[in-house]
Order: structure tokens, then C-alpha cells, then sequence
């Protein structure tokens, strides 16, 4: 998001390896100990503010550079609904998968065919989805995803 609004970032990494998602510096920012978190140094009203968690850092963004997140009722409904699917649905959902299928200590079929199976219909309300638009939403308000390593 940061790229497609075109403002100057750093980027700092969190060695999850050595459990820096729980030194306190970044548990102050996120409580959850998840990536990503932001900092923005020029938060409402000038001052710093952080925010934790994917969907709240782009309505957040999006809001702020008034990009990508319409004000009309209607449209930003739409965006949210589809936002809300990735990070609730789409996001976890494929994550389980890869984790039972790549890095399970021990096969569960269970684990490793309801994930799989979810995940495939989740695509699935995506390709229908893209069938007939180049993009989740209508309109100049398009979810983008950025694919490149940090």
C-alpha cells in the first residue's frame, strides 16, 4: 500500500527466528506479536501513532492518502467486505494449509484435507469474482498485493 500511494517508508525487520516479536519494544506497537505493524511518525493531528494488523494498516493508509478507500457509503462497503475476506478468510485460511502441508512435524490428513479444501474454495469465490473485472473491486478502488520478498 505504501508503494501504491507512493509515500517514503523504512522497513524494519523483525527476526521471528529469534523471538523478536516478543521484545517489548514491539509488543508496544503490536500487543499481538504479529506482523506487520506501523509507525506513522505523522499520525492524526501531527502526532506518532502505531497500528497493528493488515486490514486496520490499509483502511488506516487508505484513509489517510485518500486513495483506495472511497468515502461514499456504498463503495466503502465494498472494499471492506473483500478486505475483510482476505484477512478473515483468504489470508489464515491459505497460512493453515501451507503450515499442514509444508511444515506439519507429523502429516494430519485431517488438517492437511479441510485446509486444502477451504482454501480451494476460497479461490474458487475469486475466480468467479475476477471473472468479469480486472481486479476485486470496480472502479478505480482495486486491491492490490504486493509480491516481493522484504
Amino acid at each position: 500500500m505504501l508503494e501504491e500511494v507512493g509515500v517514503p517508508y523504512r522497513l524494519n525487520l523483525v527476526n521471528l527466528v529469534k523471538d523478536g516479536q516478543f521484545e517489548p519494544a514491539f509488543l508496544k506497537l503490536s500487543p499481538n506479536n504479529r506482523i506487520p505493524a506501523l509507525v506513522d511518525p505523522q499520525g492524526p493531528d501531527g502526532e506518532p501513532i502505531s497500528v497493528f494488523e493488515s486490514g486496520a494498516i490499509l483502511q488506516y493508509l487508505g484513509r489517510k492518502f485518500r486513495r483506495f478507500y472511497p468515502r461514499e457509503e456504498r463503495k466503502r462497503v465494498e472494499v471492506e467486505q473483500w478486505l475483510f475476506w482476505q484477512v478473515g478468510g483468504l489470508g489464515p485460511m491459505a497460512g493453515q494449509a501451507h503450515h499442514f502441508r509444508q511444515h506439519a512435524p507429523i502429516p494430519i490428513d485431517y488438517a492437511i484435507e479441510r485446509y486444502t479444501r477451504e482454501v480451494e474454495r476460497l479461490y474458487g469465490v475469486l475466480e468467479r469474482r475476477l471473472r468479469d473485472r480486472e481486479g476485486l473491486l470496480s472502479g478505480r478502488y482495486r486491491l492490490y498485493r504486493l509480491d516481493r520478498a522484504a
